[in-house]
């Protein structure tokens, strides 16, 4: 399949296709907040991000963050950069649980060990994800795990038809 042609980019945003493959990892200054159940669970300002082409940026904070419990959710599954991964359960406010909400890499693969003690949460099942004061979107499809914001040009992957990008 070809590659799809990339938004216009407007002042102040940056191409999801000038992202690198493989993956970069890189340090995020805006704070990172999640609400689930009402409830505040994360507030950090300790954040990276994975830029990989053509999907939104992922990003990952401390699992010490987390002000509520994460439990082992089912499955796995396997980048060919990152290594494998393992899902969480998310727990927020008032007893509601998000299975298979969020994910690490226990052993990351050279490059990618900053990511060790780190979670990504999909933004689609919390009440909201917000990075630096904007409440961010979900990467569409549902299994891609990046947060689309008013910084971003795409298309993104996830939309219909972008398997083969």
């Amino acid at each position: 399949m070809a590659r799809p042609v990339p938004d216009p980019v407007r002042p102040g945003q940056e191409s999801v296709w000038g992202y690198p493959r493989p993956p970069r990892v890189e340090r995020e200054r805006r704070r990172v907040q999640i609400d689930f159940g009402g409830t505040r669970i994360v507030d950090t300002d300790d954040v990276v991000r994975v830029l990989e082409t053509s999907h939104p940026p992922v990003y990952y904070v401390p699992i010490a963050a987390f002000a509520v419990a994460l439990t082992l959710g089912q499955g796995a599954s396997f980048c060919e950069f990152k290594g494998a991964a393992r899902y969480f359960d998310v727990h927020g406010g008032g007893g509601v649980v998000a299975e298979r909400a969020a994910w690490n890499y226990p052993r990351p693969m050279p490059g990618y060990e900053v990511l060790h003690d780190r979670v990504a949460v999909y933004a689609g099942p919390m009440d909201a994800v917000i990075l630096g004061g904007e409440t961010v979107e979900a990467q569409p499809g549902g299994f891609y795990g990046g947060w689309v914001t008013s910084d971003l040009a795409g298309p993104f992957k996830g939309v219909p038809g972008s398997m083969g990008w």
